[in-house]
């Protein structure tokens, strides 16, 4: 009820928005408006034409007819407006140019309006921007009022945006808000995909009261997952406390854990909380054609171009398999990956029946989708069972080797940390700075002091930075 009056509400406003702008605005007639006194005028029914005249004066006080009717029907030159410009200006998240260029674009070509898939996009992405900026910036009463102002982006396809939303209420101390989201993301994100990361997010903040409540509820939305959500309940309630967080013998610095890379497609208490309307459904894939949808060719030319945002929106609501797997590459390389994930979850196992090497390609952009959402073993489960390329393997061991690593050495478990980061840097022939300085510290931790010296003094002769100056001198007991 309180998503519907949130909805109704901004439906209401944006109507009346809509009215008020056709108000000051439809003042004159365009070529489409003149549209039926064309007609009678072709027809010679003089009668009917200066009926529509009397209405066309009324309705458009500023048009003023031609003193020869018959010019009415001279065919309207022919301007057009580039809209692929407009979508470049998109693409590249210039969206007040993007806005500049439509105004400019209707002023300039009578009767022209921009497509609603390009104001969709454009609306959208500015929301996401906004509201992604906010949560990096810890500003949690802007990414809130974002969140409730933009619905559209509290989506089961933009399932990352419900998560982080319940981190802001969390951060601003509403923590029955941050319940109220994830409960409200399990009810309406109904794969376990979806549903077994927002509870396990849950568990942190919420009491075992609330979240039994949260299980009661997604299994109610699921009982084909009774048995898996049993088995979580479990381990995240029947178990004892979490163990005391362990501390490190020297710190280190917070290392950057890979993300899957975009692949060349073949990614002081609040007051009291206003509840936050549950992401909406996504449409089920599981019932869908291999092909039929006459988009196909359209989105699989917007991605092998890269123009992530048109493929997105060219491809909404897809109606077969193939425009799916398409449009799943594009929502990775968008930074999308859990609607990645989910379209690749539907549309690997069809394999080859969508297209060439769709059964080892759709593996793949899942795999690499759990491992863009830091579900490390996830994804390394879909890639053992794959049959990928010495290449794809490569990449997604070396992802996987690299998030072990790191959350090895969060754990304490130096000594198997270093072990992942000595393995990655033997597949790559080479290990990333910030890993090294973490394998440095994770020596130093685990009693090996001398290679963490000699590491520490490699990488300062590299590059002397106040990282390396903090682990040499830590190496050295000083």
């Amino acid at each position: 009820m309180i998503q519907f009056r949130l909805r109704h509400r901004l439906v209401s406003v944006a109507l009346a928005a809509c009215l008020t702008a056709g108000a000051v605005s439809a003042q004159t007639a365009s070529y489409d408006d003149l549209r039926a006194l064309r007609y009678y005028v072709q027809q010679g029914d003089t009668a009917a034409m200066n009926a529509e005249l009397r209405r066309l004066r009324v309705a458009y006080p500023d048009w003023t007819p031609p003193s020869d009717l018959n010019q009415l029907l001279v065919p309207q030159a022919s301007a057009s407006v580039d809209e692929g410009a407009i979508w470049r200006l998109i693409e590249r998240r210039d969206y007040a140019g993007a806005r500049r260029e439509i105004d400019a674009s209707r002023q300039a070509v009578a009767g022209w309006t921009p497509p609603a898939d390009m104001l969709r996009v454009l609306e959208t992405n500015e929301a996401q921007d906004a509201f992604d900026a906010a949560a990096a910036s810890r500003d949690a009463g802007t990414a809130i009022a974002i969140a409730r102002r933009s619905p559209q982006i509290m989506s089961c396809e933009r399932i990352n945006n419900a998560w982080v939303l319940a981190d802001m209420y969390v951060l601003s101390g509403q923590n029955s808000a941050a319940v109220t989201t994830w409960r409200n993301t399990v009810q309406s994100c109904t794969a376990y995909s979806q549903m077994e990361p927002t509870l396990e997010k849950a568990s942190a903040v919420a009491s075992r009261t609330e979240l039994a409540g949260m299980f009661d509820v997604a299994r109610g939305a699921n009982r084909a997952e009774t048995e898996r959500l049993n088995a979580l309940e479990r381990r995240l309630l029947g178990g004892a406390a979490a163990p005391a967080p362990r501390t490190a013998a020297a710190p280190a610095p917070t290392p950057r854990t890979a993300a899957a890379p975009a692949p060349t497609p073949r990614t002081a208490p609040a007051p009291q909380p206003v509840a936050t309307p549950a992401p909406a459904p996504a449409v089920s894939p599981s019932r869908l054609p291999a092909r039929g949808d006459s988009r196909i060719a359209e989105v699989r030319a917007l991605k092998e171009r890269e123009q992530y945002a048109r493929c997105i929106a060219a491809s909404n609501n897809p109606r077969s398999l193939d425009v799916l797997y398409e449009r799943s590459w594009c929502l990775f390389s968008h930074q999308r990956p859990t609607e990645a994930l989910v379209g690749f979850q539907a549309t690997a196992p069809a394999g080859d029946a969508i297209g060439p090497n769709v059964g080892r390609d759709g593996y793949y952009g899942l795999s690499l989708a759990y491992l863009a959402l830091n579900m490390t073993e996830q994804g390394a489960q879909v890639a053992s069972s794959a049959r990928l390329t010495d290449t794809q393997r490569a990449e997604v061991e070396a992802i996987i080797l690299d998030q072990r690593g790191v959350k090895a050495y969060r754990k304490g478990d130096y000594r198997q940390s270093i072990a992942y980061f000595n393995a990655l840097e033997q597949l790559q022939g080479g290990l990333r700075r910030d890993l090294s300085i973490l394998r440095a510290y994770a020596l130093l931790n685990s009693g090996q002091r001398v290679q963490a010296k000699d590491e520490f003094e490699r990488l300062h002769a590299q590059l002397a930075t106040a990282e390396t100056r903090q682990g040499l001198n830590a190496a050295l007991g000083n």
